[in-house]
């Protein structure tokens, strides 16, 4: 199924929001002593999901996804720090560098498979393209 522009888009709004609606509030206790390992699931698939929407098989497109999600990780660390300060309650834990970390770890997995995926695909099309300028067809 082929998504328009706006369907992808408001697709992603929703997703973003409940993203940070779920960074912003604590994790349950039974979860904090996996907590770096959820954040590089997550990170590995939002960049997924984004490269699937948007990128296909374009670098710039891939890197340009990549760079906002390495971002919006570090925004959302230091929101769940200006927010125990604004509202004067514990909502979240303090800035973590080693979520960010984490986060880092899940997108570099994440690429490292989708330039897997990309040179896998180049390679057998130039076989594929190939074959068939050979066989005269």
């Amino acid at each position: 199924m082929k998504l328009n522009k706006w369907t992808k888009i408001l697709l992603v709004s929703v997703c973003f929001a409940l993203a940070i609606v779920g960074f912003m509030v604590k994790l349950p206790s039974g979860f904090k002593h996996f907590d770096k390992e959820l954040h590089s699931i997550f990170y590995f698939f939002a960049a997924a999901f984004l490269n699937l929407l948007f990128a296909n098989k374009k670098i710039v497109l891939h890197l340009l996804i990549f760079i906002s999600l390495y971002l919006f990780g570090i925004s959302i660390e230091y929101a769940q720090a200006y927010s125990n300060d604004l509202f004067h309650v514990r909502i979240h834990g303090r800035y973590d560098p080693e979520d960010v970390q984490s986060n880092l770890k899940g997108l570099i997995a994440f690429s490292i498979c989708w330039i897997i995926y990309v040179a896998f695909l180049f390679v057998y099309n130039k076989a594929t393209f190939k074959g068939v300028v050979n066989s005269g067809k």
